[in-house]
């Protein structure tokens, strides 16, 4: 099938036409024609795949008819992460350049001015990141009051990052007639009911098996301990990798100690997380997609929309304790049909994320052995919620001192939301007087 089969308008056609689309892929096949006719959309398609094309052009096509007369806000994409947000109104931009509709992408982490007189100014299709939106509704900014259509991208990391309350709240505030498109690379128990009580007789695709990886990407492990992983990934950028590459670290503190030991050894890096600024992340993710940056660290959260044409590599510098989270991170590469390669470190800490990861995906990763830090001698060890370690208490030895400092953690993943609900205590040393 040719987009020249999916009848779409001549703007739309032109425009996609200048971004070199000729074959949509199979989550736009299926979907473009049913959300064209209104229909609620339920799709479950690896990342990689072409989702932000699937719903944006036929809400462009839709809008464009005039089928939505309100002067306010017409659609809604709600999305996990701002680099994710900025790539989505990008390709809206790209997509209808000849359209007269108006888009706007807001997040927070900036301030909020320009985006608060853009919206003044009329918005058709608006991209947001849950905190940012509900800020602007609580301040009267934004009414969701004649919003037609509702996008849910990424649902399954909106619950890995703790968003699923806040989205639930947005849904709240949506008029109950409504088009609703629902849009997740993995299906987990709680998204589905979550998808379940948001749509109504949605047309249902699902173009891989779920929590699949792209049959284009090799995949491979590297054993290594863990204090050898720093020169391991040096051996192989300076031996065996010419090429940009994308790291993944588990935490901010990780991506930072990476990116200073690359620069140390003469490798163009920067690392972006949470820490970072918008402005910051955003330069650091410029400078890699023009090259001049060759090696990008990132945490999952910074990482989560990046968009990278022709990437050919990615590395776990360790495996996520949430095994969805490795589909996302290698699906930055073999994208759209292209060919790419998965490295990931394994250390004893990762095993079990390992074997979680075999069982997700429904296949045993190759490891390759010849590299000069290989070890046979992993042991299973089990991490506490500091990322190192776990150590029974039995096991601890008794200290002579109470009630001293506790040092401030900084080996925390990258998260911009805690659990609902969830109090810290405020001494971890309390024991109750028997």
């Amino acid at each position: 099938m040719n987009f020249t089969d999916l009848n779409l308008i001549e703007p739309i056609a032109k425009a996609i036409q200048e971004q070199g689309y000729t074959n949509p892929t199979p989550i736009q096949e299926k979907s473009i024609p049913e959300i064209t006719k209104g229909r609620d959309f339920l799709g479950c398609a690896q990342t990689g795949t072409g989702k932000t094309a699937a719903f944006a052009i036929p809400i462009l096509q839709n809008l464009s008819q005039n089928k939505f007369p309100n002067k306010n806000i017409k659609a809604l994409i709600l999305t996990p992460t701002r680099e994710l947000a900025i790539q989505i109104e990008e390709n809206i931009k790209a997509y209808g350049k000849y359209l007269p509709l108006k888009h706007l992408v807001i997040f927070g982490g900036v301030k909020q001015g320009n985006q608060e007189a853009a919206l003044k100014k009329g918005v058709d299709i608006l991209v947001a990141t849950p905190g940012r939106l509900l800020d602007f509704i609580a301040q009267g900014i934004i009414s969701l009051k004649n919003l037609e259509i509702f996008v849910l991208d990424e649902a399954d990391r909106m619950l890995d990052m703790g968003f699923v309350h806040d989205v639930k709240r947005v849904i709240k505030l949506l008029p109950q007639k409504r088009q609703t498109l629902f849009f997740s690379a993995t299906m987990p128990a709680e998204i589905q009911k979550l998808a379940d009580s948001i749509l109504n007789n949605p047309v249902k695709v699902e173009v891989t098996p779920v929590s699949s990886t792209a049959d284009t990407i090799k995949q491979s492990v590297y054993f290594v301990e863990k204090e050898n992983k720093l020169n391991l990934l040096t051996h192989i950028l300076k031996n065996d990798i010419s090429d940009s590459v994308l790291v993944f670290s588990r935490t901010k503190h990780g991506a930072d100690k990476i990116a200073r030991k690359l620069q140390k050894d003469q490798i163009t890096t920067e690392a972006i997380h949470g820490n970072k600024s918008q402005n910051a992340r955003q330069n650091a993710l410029n400078n890699f997609k023009s090259g001049k940056t060759r090696v990008l660290v990132a945490t999952d959260i910074a990482a989560r929309g990046i968009d990278i044409d022709e990437l050919k590599f990615v590395i776990n510098f360790e495996l996520s304790d949430v095994s969805e989270t490795y589909v996302h991170r290698i699906g930055r590469t073999g994208r759209a049909g292209a060919e790419g390669t998965s490295i990931s470190f394994v250390d004893g800490l990762d095993l079990l994320n390992l074997k979680s990861t075999e069982k997700l995906i429904g296949k045993k990763i190759p490891v390759i052995k010849d590299h000069p830090f290989h070890t046979d001698n992993l042991v299973v060890q089990k991490r506490d919620s500091n990322n190192k370690p776990f150590t029974p208490a039995s096991d601890k030895p008794k200290s002579s001192r109470s009630g001293a400092p506790r040092s401030k953690n900084r080996n925390k993943p990258d998260s911009s939301a805690a659990p609902t609900g969830f109090k810290k205590p405020k001494n971890k040393n309390f024991t109750r007087k028997k």
